[in-house]
């Protein structure tokens, strides 16, 4: 088989990174007005799922369907996420530029802090592209995904730092992080989770204890693939 044809492993790949580029300068200016960055970056890690899963179709109807869904929500994630983020921001900036001097447990503590609002937004966007449930249960859940998959957290984590890594070792790769930056990091974090979320999608009793997150039936993660299944029904 040639090496151009659409069918051939070569020319899917070109496929994948044609969208990740897309994917990501979309991303990058839909999140500018940034009140549309949860909402922008939940319907990234969608399109990105699917890609993982080999289920990308049309790549920019994907991503306004994803979009449209979960704007309300996912901005009120975002505002949340945003909130406590500079709130640890500003208690660190304090912390180490105050005249004041902090007892060790403060300073624990805050890092501690913004340790879990890092891990936890990880997680959050991408439960909220794929299941519906309430604010409060996902961002909860988000956490118990973060501390149940502490490994793939982790190397989450290492991965976020990789764009602006680049750009300090050479600022011409700037380009590069422009155009993949945020893709690739949505896309290889959902080769990370993908499997924990098929387990939380099959709703297994048995996955759910192994994953530390109680509740995991279909009063906590609907699956959002089951609704519009419900609505071609109708």
């Amino acid at each position: 088989m040639s090496i151009f044809n659409m069918e051939s492993s070569f020319m899917r790949a070109l496929g994948k990174i044609a969208d990740l580029m897309i994917l990501n300068v979309l991303t990058i200016l839909l999140c500018l007005p940034v009140i549309t960055g949860g909402a922008a970056i939940t319907a990234l890690h969608y399109m990105c799922l699917k890609l993982v899963r080999n289920e990308e179709g049309y790549i920019l109807k994907g991503y306004f369907k994803s979009f449209r869904e979960n704007f309300l929500q996912a901005t009120v994630i975002w505002l949340l996420f945003l909130l406590a983020a500079g709130v640890v921001a500003g208690d660190i900036v304090i912390m180490y530029y105050s005249v004041m001097e902090f007892p060790m447990a403060v300073r624990i503590g805050i890092l501690i802090m913004g340790f879990i609002v890092l891990c936890t937004g990880l997680y959050v966007f991408p439960l909220q592209a794929r299941f519906a449930n309430p604010i409060r249960m996902t961002i909860r859940n988000a956490f118990m995904a973060s501390l149940s998959q502490f490994p793939r957290t982790l190397l989450m984590i290492l991965l976020l730092f990789l764009g602006p890594a680049m750009i300090l070792i050479s600022g011409r790769l700037a380009p590069i992080v422009f155009f993949f930056g945020i893709s690739v990091h949505a896309y290889l974090s959902a080769k990370l989770y993908n499997k924990f979320f098929e387990r939380l999608e099959a709703r297994n009793p048995q996955a759910a204890s192994q994953s530390q997150i109680d509740e995991t039936d279909e009063r906590i993660f609907h699956d959002r693939t089951d609704s519009e299944e419900t609505e071609k029904q109708k």
